[in-house]
């Protein structure tokens, strides 16, 4: 007997609730019961400060207040404001001047870059390859437009990224499908905290460079929601000009965020910026990512494309704003290294870290040890392979016990 009443699942597998979500609600109920003391919430991914209080920059807020009615109310154009789109590649490409045709298109978060990207580099039934370690909500976008995740293994036994593994994925699937499109979610992965080195993107150019001989299209959608919180904005952006180091049939795409970058999580805005070998190809990009918009949420909420836009018409409320920023990045940085050096300590293996709002633990049983944790007050993420922590949501006092407590669930 059928699991659905009137919906049609459509070949898809859908839960009975969302995992985080449904952790992260469980941990808010023994919050509410036992006092915020007695828990450890490491499930959210959004920025918090060691109370437990969202961080949002009061440089970005006061930009808020001073907003007219119309500047939020009205609708913005389907690709965003003009002030917005300039803006927003000044906000992914940091210094860098790509040589490029580039076109901006607003979207709901990076999750509405990744969607279109999907929608039209793809056709029904392809494999969209990722590493598999990976966001789990690709699998769900893919899964809602007829496509499957498909993976490589990101690290090789010695714990660096496996450029093979990448290599052979990419050769494989490009000559099964004709074309692919390629998420790497870097720097700061989601969900262990791994960032590309300059000589692991000489290794993906080239894989890619070998591909696109013989393959239609290949889109490599870099998602890039973590960067201003990796480190050294610059630095981390230094992999930029290898994107450009490609023939015309394959296509570079920046998913960038303002959720994480300016705390404007609940405004869900984001853009998709291509680096276009012509102007042709640029234009189509714009045309046919404005269509799949229309065809799905329509144009994006104007609120947080209109603070973008003051913030980068303003010199001295961008470094404001770049500051405060820093700042928090520290903590986080600080955090990150408080779990490293106590993981070491408990003997614990994680995966690969560098930088991020998580850490990945490599776990045989990690819906057992999730369930086991949380029965002591510790709530983390169940993944295919692991456990994931964010340390992004809790102090670092509480980075330096988690280690601990994972290891003496995983010895029992």
């Amino acid at each position: 007997m059928s699991d659905y009443i009137l919906a049609k699942q459509n070949g898809r597998k859908i839960p009975l609730e969302d995992k985080i979500f449904g952790i992260s609600n469980r941990a808010k109920k023994m919050i509410a019961e036992k006092g915020a003391g007695q828990v450890i919430n490491a499930t959210i991914g959004s920025l918090l400060d060691d109370d437990g209080n969202l961080v949002v920059l009061s440089s970005v807020a006061e930009a808020v207040k001073e907003l007219e009615p119309v500047d939020f109310a009205d609708y913005a154009p389907i690709g965003g404001i003009p002030q917005f789109r300039e803006a927003v590649k000044k906000a992914a490409f940091g210094s860098f001047q790509p040589k490029r045709f580039t076109e901006a298109v607003s979207t709901p978060g990076g999750t509405g870059a990744i969607r279109n990207a999907i929608a039209n580099y793809s056709e029904p039934g392809d494999k969209i390859l990722t590493s598999d370690w990976h966001w789990a909500p690709y699998n769900t976008i893919a899964g809602e437009m007829g496509r499957t995740i498909d993976t490589y293994r990101m690290f090789d036994e010695q714990g660096r990224f496996n450029g093979a593994a990448f290599a052979e994925k990419v050769e494989e699937l490009s000559e099964a499908q004709g074309s692919l499109v390629i998420i790497l979610n870097t720097p700061a992965h989601n969900p262990t905290g791994y960032s590309l080195t300059l000589e692991d993107w000489d290794r993906v150019m080239d894989s890619i460079k070998s591909a696109a001989v013989k393959a239609e299209s290949i889109v490599l959608l870099v998602d890039v929601a973590y960067i201003d919180f990796a480190g050294d904005e610059e630095e981390y952006r230094r992999f930029l000009p290898r994107l450009e180091a490609v023939p015309e049939n394959v296509l570079p795409i920046i998913a960038y965020s303002l959720s994480k970058t300016y705390t404007l999580y609940g405004t869900r805005c984001g853009a998709m910026i291509c680096m276009a070998q012509t102007e042709a190809i640029a234009a189509e990009f714009k045309r046919v990512c404005e269509f799949s918009s229309r065809g799905s949420w329509s144009n994006s909420a104007k609120l947080a494309q209109v603070i973008l836009s003051k913030i980068y018409g303003d010199p001295e409320l961008l470094k404001k704003v770049d500051q405060e920023r820093a700042g928090y990045r520290e903590m986080l940085i600080k955090r990150g290294r408080a779990f490293e050096e106590e993981a070491k300590k408990a003997d614990l293996e994680i995966v690969p870290f560098d930088a991020g709002f998580f850490v990945s633990i490599p776990c045989e049983r990690p819906d057992e040890i999730s369930k086991q944790l949380e029965n002591q007050g510790l709530f983390i993420v169940p993944l295919a392979k692991g456990l994931r922590v964010s340390i992004a949501s809790v102090s670092e006092a509480a980075c330096r016990k988690i280690p601990g407590m994972v290891k003496a669930a995983m010895e029992k």
